[in-house]
């Protein structure tokens, strides 16, 4: 099984921004931690980070013409903005979870909107690290409850 972590904006510099709300973790860590959840669970995990919408756009479609099974996606400040994201993810029509660092429900209004969120499985939000692993279970359980194959 193959599936894509996909990082937006700004998220290559945790441990720096923000730690109050974002923790003082570094995005290092973070992929560390992603990737040590994937040898676990024994599903092949690809990371991908941009600062740039059309580079998030060409992971999604990369993930299609890479034959990923999922994608697991931080857009960032890119979810309350981003069209284009939530037109890439219904083109390459690969089950998705929104995942986000911080509770966005309870951030400033302009958060509370998420593009991409009508394209997703599930959201998970405010979890910090472990919500990567719980978006990453959902993304599991989906997959394996819709093939014929054991995971």
């Amino acid at each position: 099984m193959k599936i894509m972590i996909i990082n937006g904006p700004n998220l290559n510099l945790l441990g720096i921004r923000e730690p109050d709300l974002y923790g003082k973790e570094t995005y290092e860590q973070l992929t560390e931690y992603v990737n040590n959840y994937a040898k676990q669970k024994g599903f092949e995990l690809t990371i991908r980070q941009s600062n740039h919408e059309g580079d998030l756009i060409d992971y999604i479609q990369e993930a299609y013409f890479e034959n990923i099974q999922g994608i697991v996606i931080n857009p960032a400040a890119y979810t309350h903005t981003s069209v284009g994201l939530l037109d890439a993810i219904k083109a390459v029509n690969l089950p998705t979870v929104e995942v986000h660092l911080s509770d966005v429900a309870k951030r400033e209004n302009y958060r509370q909107i998420s593009y991409i969120r009508e394209a997703c499985l599930a959201t998970v939000s405010g979890k910090g690290f472990s919500g990567y692993l719980e978006a990453l279970d959902i993304l599991l359980r989906h997959l394996t409850q819709n093939s014929d194959g054991e995971f």
